[in-house]
Parts: structure tokens; C-alpha cells; sequence
């Protein structure tokens, strides 16, 4: 009887033994092929039966048609997203550069404008935009982080903080974070709206003149490209040169990365350079002549202002999810793509595994009736 190596009989009974009899069929072999799985080092083995790799590669298509789905769905309104901030960066930015210049006119004459008082520091209030879904890969950790750590610069100048907290996975985030003072909890919406900007604007402007904020700064993802988006602090109260804002000691509560005194404008796109704080402008003619009092003009675009701050940063927080969601799905399809190329080559090897393991059976058990006889 001739076998290969690699059949080991489970008894060695005499044939016609009485279990033997009393149950015909022959004992068959019980057969290993190492062979078989150890084609390709490469491909990672995966230790399971034929039913159950079939259950996974049918769910991992079921995924991969989900995944893809969101991925054209993100890109088609993520085109939208990104015209809106376009096109609403050079109205926002024109608008505070207007205000600052005038603003700056107004710095040598005791001129009361309220949303523009620069006081001594004790509290600050942090606007942090989030999204209200996930499936957006780092997006929303990135601004958390970035909030977070803004937070411990201001806590370790000794200042109080408050946060406003825009979209549900940020409220989320505060609400298990007791420790964390936060003013009030607000749900976006699919695409940033005036209305919604608006809500923001009065709380912050309420805040701001009541005093109980000396200070209010924007956190949100700005965005720069459809790969690449980047959490930036931004100061929205007061509309002040940098470095006026201080605490009790004397210590600038500037953020280090500050975005509004970097804002520029080319073609409706964002200018790169950001090795410098204040861009060159040309400003107002120094022998321009107001026909309203200025306090009368500031006092009707402040708000205007506020609006239109908040709402662009609304709109480059959405465009930067978007953009952040259609990449995680990219990648989340290509994924399911290789593990289902990786299931299908178990399944085949598992099911050539087994059909030669039959195969061998059938021949072992015909030579062991020839050694019977």
C-alpha cells in the first residue's frame, strides 16, 4: 500500500475486528496539507470555515457599495461647498479689512464703540464648529485637539474659558467633559445658512457686551483643498491690532497662529503666505471724510460683521468635512476592495484545500478495501 506522508491513520485495528464489523465503513484517514496555505507568505492567513468566508465577502461588498455611495454623494456636494466659500471669502474679508482700517482711524479719538473695547482679559469664549456626523476620518479630532489645546494655553495664563459649542459631535464631546465650562450647545445643519449664523452672532454679542466675555475667538477646519484642511484659531471680538488684547499681567492672549490678521484675498482665493501677520493693504485715504459719524458706521456693520464671520467660517468647517468625508470613503472603499480580494483568495484555497482532502480520502479508502481483501 502505497500513501503519502502526509496520511496518518486514526486506527490500527486488524481489519474485520469487531468495532469493524459492527460498523462497515472503513476508517478513514485523517489527512493535513500544509502545502496548500503556505503558497504565499504574503497574503495573511485567515483561519475559517467556506460558509463563513462567503458570509464576510458578501457583507464586505454590502460595505463597499454603502462606502461608495457616501464617497459620491460627499463629492457632489462638496463642489458646492467649496463655490460657497469662494466666492464668500472676498465679501468677509473686504468687510473687517473696512472695519479694522476704521477702526484704526478711530484709535486716537475718544470714540465709544462697544464690539471694538479692548478691557483687561479675565475670560475668553471659544466658538468651536464641529459636524453633526462622523465618517470623517481626523476632521472632527483635529479641531477638538486644537480647541484643547488653545484651552490649556489660556488656562495657563490664569484666564477663564468658555466654549460655544457648533454641531453634535463637539457637544458630545463637552458634555462628557464636565470640567469644561460651556455656554451653549448648538446643532448645525447640512450647508451652513444666515439663520444659523445669525443664532451664533447674538449669543456672541450678547456674551461680549454684557461683559462677561473679554474676549471671543473662532476654532474651526479652514479649507484649503479638497486633501487638505487645517484647524485655525481665529479672533472675532474684539476688532483690535494684535497684541492689544492682554490679561491682568500684561501677557498677550493672542493665539500664536491667529487667522484674522493673516486674511488675503486673490482672485477669490486664499493667499499662502503666511510668514507674515499683517498683509500689506492700501487702506482708506487718509483725507477720505465720512459723511455719517463713525461710530454710526461701525455701530451698523459690526453686526454685519459678526455675521458674516461666523457664517464663513460655517462654510469652510462644511466644505472641509465634506472634502474629509469623500477621502475617508475613497480610502474606506479601497480597503474593502483589498480585504475582499484577500477573502476570495481564502475562500479558494480553503475550497481547493478541501476538495483534494476529499479526493485523498476517496483514493485512501479504495486502498485500504485492497488491503481488506
Amino acid at each position: 500500500m502505497t500513501l503519502s506522508n502526509s496520511i496518518m491513520w486514526v486506527s490500527a485495528k486488524p481489519p474485520f475486528s469487531s468495532s469493524f464489523l459492527q460498523n462497515p465503513k472503513p476508517l478513514l484517514p485523517q489527512i493535513s496539507c500544509p502545502s496548500l496555505h503556505s503558497q504565499s507568505s504574503l497574503t495573511p492567513t485567515i483561519h475559517c470555515g467556506l460558509r463563513e468566508l462567503r458570509v464576510r465577502i458578501d457583507s464586505i461588498k454590502s460595505t463597499q457599495k454603502i462606502t461608495e455611495a457616501m464617497k459620491l454623494v460627499a463629492a457632489a456636494r462638496v463642489r458646492r461647498a467649496q463655490e460657497a466659500v469662494i466666492n464668500g471669502r472676498p465679501f468677509a474679508e473686504t468687510l473687517a479689512e473696512v472695519l479694522y482700517d476704521i477702526n484704526e482711524r478711530l484709535q486716537g479719538e475718544a470714540i465709544d464703540v462697544p464690539l471694538a473695547n479692548v478691557r483687561t482679559v479675565k475670560k475668553v469664549a471659544l466658538v468651536v464648529i464641529t459636524s453633526d456626523r462622523g465618517l470623517c476620518g481626523g476632521f472632527n479630532n483635529l479641531v477638538i485637539k486644537k480647541t484643547q489645546t488653545r484651552i490649556a494655553e489660556l488656562k495657563k495664563l490664569g484666564l477663564d474659558v468658555s466654549v460655544i459649542s457648533v454641531g453634535k459631535k463637539g457637544n458630545s464631546y463637552f458634555k462628557r467633559r464636565p470640567e469644561i465650562s460651556v455656554d451653549r450647545f448648538i446643532e448645525g445643519g447640512l450647508f451652513a445658512t444666515t439663520k444659523e449664523a445669525q443664532a451664533i452672532a447674538d449669543d456672541v454679542f450678547s456674551l461680549f457686551i454684557s461683559e462677561e466675555v473679554d474676549k471671543v475667538e473662532l476654532v474651526y477646519s479652514k479649507f484649503v483643498s479638497l486633501v487638505k484642511s487645517q484647524p485655525v484659531i481665529q479672533t472675532l471680538l474684539p476688532l483690535s491690532p494684535r497684541g492689544e488684547v492682554v490679561d491682568g499681567n500684561g501677557n498677550c492672549v493672542d493665539a500664536m497662529e491667529d487667522e484674522f490678521f493673516r486674511l488675503t484675498t486673490k482672485g477669490g482665493k486664499l493667499s499662502v503666505e503666511r510668514d507674515s501677520v499683517k498683509k500689506k493693504r492700501e487702506g482708506l485715504s487718509p483725507v477720505m471724510e465720512f459723511e455719517q459719524d463713525p461710530v454710526q458706521i461701525i455701530d451698523a456693520m459690526m453686526p454685519l460683521y459678526l455675521n458674516s464671520q461666523i457664517l464663513r467660517a460655517l462654510q469652510e468647517s462644511t466644505a472641509s468635512e465634506l472634502a474629509a468625508r469623500m477621502n475617508a470613503m475613497s480610502n474606506a472603499t479601497d480597503n474593502a476592495d483589498d480585504l475582499k480580494k484577500t477573502l476570495s483568495n481564502s475562500y479558494n484555497r480553503e475550497r481547493q484545500a478541501k476538495i483534494t482532502g476529499e479526493i485523498l480520502e476517496i483514493v485512501a479508502g479504495a486502498e485500504a478495501l485492497k488491503d481488506f481483501e
